[in-house]
C-alpha cells in the first residue's frame, strides 16, 4: 500500500464516522417565569371568587332605654312594655339579613341602671327576661351606659348602620342626669343615630324627652294607656324593618304609628 492510499483511507474513515454521529440541537436555556402574567392570573381568580362570596350583613343596632321604676307597675304599664318588647324582638329575628342584621339591646333604670339585655343579633336572643317595676328612676346612669355602648367600637363597629335609640319613661329622673344627658346627646354616634322618645302617662318629663328625640316627624309620642305602648313599638318595628329592606339602610324612614284598636278596651294612665 502506497502512502497516498493510506492517507485516503484515513480521510474516508474520519468522514464516515462524522456522518454516522447523531445531530443534536443546541440546548436552549429555560425561560424565566413571567411573574406579571402569574400575578394577573391570581388577581383574576380572586376577582372571580369575590363574585361568589357571601357579603356579611352590617349590624343595625336598636337600643332601648326603658323606665322600670316602681311607678311603671301601675295600670299595666310594665306588662305592656314586656309584651311590646317581646313582639319587637320576635319580629326582628324573622327579618332577612342580606344587607343588615338587626341587633337589640335593652338598658333599664329602676332602682339602678343596668344592661338588661346585652346588645346582640335579634335572631340569637333565646329568651327575654321580663322587667319588674321597682325603685326610683336613675335615668342619668342609664344615659352613661348608653353612651359607653355607642362609643364601644368592639360592640358597635364603624361599619354598622346608624343606630336607633329609644327612650321611654313615665316620670322624672331621680339622679343627676343633666350632664350625662348632654354627654350622650352630644356624642358623635348619638347625633347620627335616630332617637325616638315616648312619654308614658301625665307625669313624664316631656321637655327632657322632647330634647332627646331628633326625628322631626316623631318629636315625642305620648302613651295614654297600655295599648299606646304597643302602637309605639309597632311603629318602631315597621320603621326599622323597612330600613333593612331598602337599598340604603342608613336612610331614615317615615315613622308611622298605627291607629288604635277600638275593639280593645284599655284604662287610661292616671
Amino acid at each position: 500500500m502506497g502512502f497516498a492510499k493510506y492517507q485516503e483511507d484515513i480521510v474516508s474513515r474520519y468522514v464516515g464516522d462524522f456522518a454516522m454521529r447523531p445531530t443534536q440541537s443546541p440546548v436552549t436555556p429555560p425561560k424565566a417565569p413571567n411573574t406579571k402574567n402569574q400575578s394577573d392570573q391570581r388577581t383574576k381568580k380572586m376577582s372571580s371568587l369575590k363574585k361568589f362570596a357571601v357579603a356579611t350583613p352590617r349590624p343595625l343596632p336598636v337600643i332601648v332605654l326603658a323606665d322600670a321604676s316602681g311607678s311603671m307597675g301601675e295600670n299595666g304599664k310594665i306588662e305592656a312594655l314586656n309584651a311590646a318588647m317581646k313582639d319587637m324582638v320576635s319580629t326582628f329575628a324573622k327579618e332577612s339579613r342580606l344587607r343588615a342584621e338587626i341587633q337589640v339591646g335593652l338598658i333599664t333604670f329602676g332602682g339602678k341602671a343596668h344592661m338588661h339585655l346585652p346588645l346582640a343579633a335579634a335572631n340569637s336572643v333565646a329568651g327575654f327576661a321580663e322587667l319588674k317595676a321597682e325603685g326610683v328612676t336613675p335615668m342619668g346612669a342609664a344615659f352613661d351606659l348608653a353612651r359607653q355602648l355607642l362609643e364601644d367600637k368592639d360592640r358597635i363597629p364603624s361599619r354598622a348602620y346608624r343606630p336607633v335609640l329609644i327612650l321611654l319613661s313615665d316620670g322624672r329622673p331621680t339622679d343627676d342626669w343633666e350632664v350625662p344627658f348632654k354627654a350622650l346627646c352630644d356624642s358623635e354616634r348619638a347625633q347620627k343615630a335616630t332617637r325616638l322618645a315616648m312619654a308614658i302617662g301625665p307625669d313624664a318629663d316631656e321637655t327632657m324627652l322632647r330634647d332627646f328625640a331628633n326625628d322631626a316627624e316623631a318629636p315625642i309620642f305620648k302613651a295614654h294607656n297600655a295599648r299606646d305602648i304597643h302602637r309605639f313599638f309597632r311603629a318602631v318595628t315597621m320603621s326599622v324593618t323597612t330600613r333593612t329592606a331598602s337599598q340604603n339602610p342608613d336612610l331614615s324612614t317615615t315613622f308611622v304609628v298605627p291607629p288604635p284598636n277600638d275593639d280593645a278596651l284599655d284604662l287610661d294612665f292616671q
